[in-house]
């Protein structure tokens, strides 16, 4: 499971609002506290991207499997039908989840097949997949 921006802000909520016993102070609520501020500028950070990145994203999947070849028609055609729907993040993420199980299946077809050609464009679209989704954290000063 891939926590949503609101399942991780209600987590913060529940930290930030849960009693405090007088040994967890110090050290321990520091660093409680700072996990909580990371937590809340990964959101930040995912936010800021979301909707055009998820967009972006599904369309390149469609696009990899379409273009896979006549061989795989039918995963091209499952492809088109995952849509985007309305451009909510949950929605966005349900078709993205839909595409990338087509995209590890053509992967799978392209490995049986010894098609090295398809697995190498798979292997480096994956790559790039990841590279597009870092999140890049500025550098803290311990205070």
């Amino acid at each position: 499971m891939t926590p949503t921006a609101s399942d991780l802000l209600t987590g913060c909520i529940k930290t930030l609002s849960a009693q405090v016993a007088p040994e967890d102070a110090g050290l321990f609520m520091t660093a409680r506290m700072r996990t909580v501020a990371l937590l809340n500028r990964l959101v930040a950070l995912d936010c800021a991207q979301g909707a055009s990145l998820r967009v972006a994203e599904n369309a390149a999947i469609r696009a990899l499997i379409a273009q896979a070849g006549p061989g795989h028609a039918a995963l091209a055609q499952e492809a088109a039908a995952a849509g985007d729907g309305d451009y909510a993040i949950a929605t966005l993420d349900a078709a993205n989840a839909k595409l990338r199980r087509l995209l590890i299946d053509l992967h799978e077809k392209a490995e049986r097949a010894g098609d090295g050609e398809l697995d190498r464009k798979i292997l480096k679209f994956y790559r790039d997949m990841a590279e597009r989704r870092e999140l890049v954290l500025p550098p803290v000063k311990p205070g």
